[in-house]
């Protein structure tokens, strides 16, 4: 199983391939995994974007963020964990613009 930094940086590396259909999200999403794994991570997927699409740490400038436990984020992101069960369940937590944190299912496939 991939661990927190290689999802983040297989995000990285699959936006930079595709980045005009990832930053059509035109938003920055921090990421606060908690845990032994844990850490910050923001993507930062704002229209024009052509690098540093993933850093880690806090941003002044997100617009939406997602804390999860870092066992959580790993199963969403392998697809053994439902990302709208775990939202329900309370293991998901959304500050920010909820409607963007809807479109990170297609964003996070590129992930894998």
């Amino acid at each position: 199983m991939a661990t927190v930094a290689e999802i983040f940086g297989n995000l990285e590396k699959n936006i930079a391939a595709n980045p005009e259909a990832a930053t059509a999200a035109d938003a920055v999403f921090q990421f606060d995994i908690t845990g032994d794994a844990g850490a910050t991570y923001v993507l930062n997927l704002k229209k024009g974007t052509t690098e540093n699409f993933v850093t880690e740490g806090a941003s002044d400038d997100s617009n939406v963020t997602i804390t999860v436990k870092d066992s959580d984020w790993m199963g969403i992101v392998d697809g053994s964990v439902n990302a709208m069960q775990a939202f329900m369940m309370g293991k998901i937590k959304v500050s920010g613009d909820m409607g963007l944190a809807m479109k990170l299912q297609s964003i996070l496939a590129m992930a894998k």
